[in-house]
């Protein structure tokens, strides 16, 4: 008996042992559950009936100068729904079916592949479909089988009202890649895009990405169990982006293109006081309207790959010879360095030897006897030949520096190049090669290993006609003082002298002069070893108190006289009676 009663108490203890533990495991879990991880559950538990629907911000516009609005937005309509709802059973296929059946062929991978890119939580909204109109979005949300997992929400959309016309400076928007999204970083300015956002891809879109994107704003909602809205929880309203007034006539920038007509190449005006940027038009254009709103991978394979490349600017990174219009800045370096002065005179022959090598001007029968005003007003070769020896390369190099010359204008563009100076030390660790006397004979005509962009040229002339250098800019309001480069007034006068003599009736440029106001520039002919001739006119107006400066280069133009001149002579004469100044015409 003892035995038993021992036997039953060690059961008793063990069943007491068993229970106390496992209510102990049981108050522990409790514990942990309702104090440690409240916090978490129950926010699993909001998140089943909580949405937050990002609101995205309308994009500041853009306006010419006289607020003619050049990139403004048109009201859409995106298909969005959260990710908690939308990959419950038979959605994604239900949608993917409808969508066919309303004439948008989108898969259930695909739905899947734009759900994946923009996650960022089960409760935060994705888009599934953009840049509905008014009647496709009803269309969709009519029909019965319209799933209540998804909603439609209004959305802003770019539209460029003026095409093609400034595809080159206003750039467009287009979906942010996610390379451009991994480059934003953690945090702070990443926060403003999620996958899907658009960002701007070229122009003054991208320059001021920052300042026309403004910041997203957010809208919490609860959802019944099937996910349909049942009130509005909180939110923030989305800050749109700035709007910017832009230096661009609309009205000149139209005149340009009219007068490039199918003609390659580019044309740029701007102010010689303030720098800022009146005219710029690079051809052959594309339009930008399509690119924002999304194009097919073949048709923008068709884009990049054509041969005429029209998504290049070739205003600020085309790359060519200047010519003759450097002729201005060899003719300041020679009277600077002494070697010549504005009475001493150079016989063109028209041709010039250098040992065993002859060089030929333009003119082959030759000038006769020029000074250095009668030269830049014949362009003559021959005189330049002769004292781009005197000089030499390293003092060209020096004075050209002066002008701008090799340096980015600071233009407020992306993809601007600075040119090449070239030089001695250039061309030694270039190629391997010393510099050659023949070298600085085509450098001295604006030739050889001399590149520019056409908006270095228009700096260079801004400098003959003020003696000061500014920043060419697109945005209103950003002016910086001009700069005094420290040319000696009197060399400078007798430069400008010989511009307003090419434009004379014996000068290269005369048919410049034809539109009623009183004009200045150079002309140049530019050798094209791929085809013909680059013609290229660069020039100030009034002439006597110069107010804007222009440069139209033009590929395969064959003669700066006959393609340019009369091309920029008209489009300064149309910005001079167009301001405030024009009664500076030619009585």
């Amino acid at each position: 008996m003892f035995d038993d009663r021992s036997i039953s108490d060690n059961r008793l203890r063990f069943v007491r042992f068993v229970f106390c533990g496992s209510m102990l495991v049981l108050l522990s879990a409790l514990c942990h559950f309702q104090v440690f991880q409240s916090d978490r559950y129950v926010q699993l538990a909001t998140s089943n009936k909580l949405r937050v629907m990002r609101v995205p911000p309308v994009r500041g516009e853009i306006y010419d100068t006289n607020m003619v609005p050049l990139a403004t937005n048109v009201l859409t309509f995106d298909i969005v729904g959260y990710p908690l709802d939308l990959r419950k059973d038979g959605v994604l296929t239900g949608l993917s079916s409808l969508l066919r059946r309303h004439g948008i062929p989108l898969s259930e991978s695909d739905l899947e592949a734009r759900i994946k890119s923009q996650y960022v939580a089960p409760y935060r909204s994705v888009v599934l479909l953009k840049n509905l109109t008014l009647a496709q979005m009803t269309d969709l949300t009519s029909d019965g089988d319209f799933p209540s997992q998804v909603s439609h929400l209004p959305v802003w959309r770019r539209i460029y009202p003026v095409g093609s016309l400034l595809c080159h400076s206003l750039g467009y928007v287009g979906e942010i890649s996610d390379k451009e999204l991994q480059a934003m970083g953690e945090g702070g300015t990443r926060s403003r895009y999620v996958g899907g956002d658009v960002i701007g891809k070229g122009g003054v879109e991208r320059f001021y990405e920052d300042r026309l994107q403004g910041f997203p704003g957010f809208q919490v909602i609860e959802v019944d169990a099937r996910g349909r809205f049942v009130r509005s929880i909180s939110g923030r309203k989305p800050v749109p982006g700035e709007d910017l007034v832009l230096t661009i006539d609309l009205g000149a920038q139209r005149l340009a293109a009219e007068l490039m007509s199918d003609k390659k190449g580019s044309v740029i005006a701007m102010e010689v006081d303030t720098g800022e940027i009146k005219i710029l038009f690079s051809n052959p254009t594309f339009d930008v309207n399509p690119l924002s709103w999304g194009v097919a991978g073949k048709e923008w394979h068709e884009l990049i790959s054509d041969k005429d490349r029209p998504m290049i600017n070739r205003a600020i990174a085309g790359l060519y010879a200047p010519g003759s219009v450097y002729k201005s800045v060899i003719a300041y370096a020679a009277l600077a360095e002494g070697v010549v002065t504005p009475k001493t005179t150079i016989y063109c022959s028209g041709s010039y030897e250098l040992g065993n090598q002859i060089f030929r001007c333009h003119r082959r029968w030759g000038h006769g006897q020029e000074n250095i005003v009668d030269a830049l007003r014949d362009s003559c070769d021959v005189y330049f030949y002769e004292v781009g020896q005197k000089v030499g390369i390293d003092n060209l190099i020096k004075w050209g520096k002066v002008f701008g010359i090799g340096e980015l204008t600071g233009i407020d563009l992306p993809g601007e190049l600075a040119g090449t100076a070239a030089g001695r030390e250039w061309k030694e660790k270039k190629f391997g090669e010393r510099w050659y006397k023949g070298d600085t004979v085509n450098y001295s005509i604006g030739q050889g290993f001399l590149l520019m962009t056409p908006i270095q040229i228009l700096r260079q002339f801004g400098v003959v006609a003020s003696g000061k250098i500014v920043r060419p800019h697109l945005l209103k309001g950003t002016s910086e003082e001009a700069v005094t480069v420290g040319l000696d007034p009197k060399i400078l006068q007798v430069i400008q002298k010989g511009m307003d003599a090419v434009v004379s009736s014996g000068g290269t440029g005369r048919r410049a002069a034809a539109f009623g106001v009183s004009i200045a520039g150079k002309t140049s002919t530019v050798q094209n070893s791929h085809g013909d001739d680059h013609a290229v006119f660069a020039g100030y107006a009034p002439a006597d108190n110069p107010r804007y400066v222009a440069v139209a280069y033009i590929e395969g133009g064959l003669h700066g006289s006959t393609a340019a001149a009369p091309l920029v002579g008209e489009l300064l004469a149309y910005l001079v009676k167009h301001d405030k100044g024009g009664n500076d015409l030619d009585q």
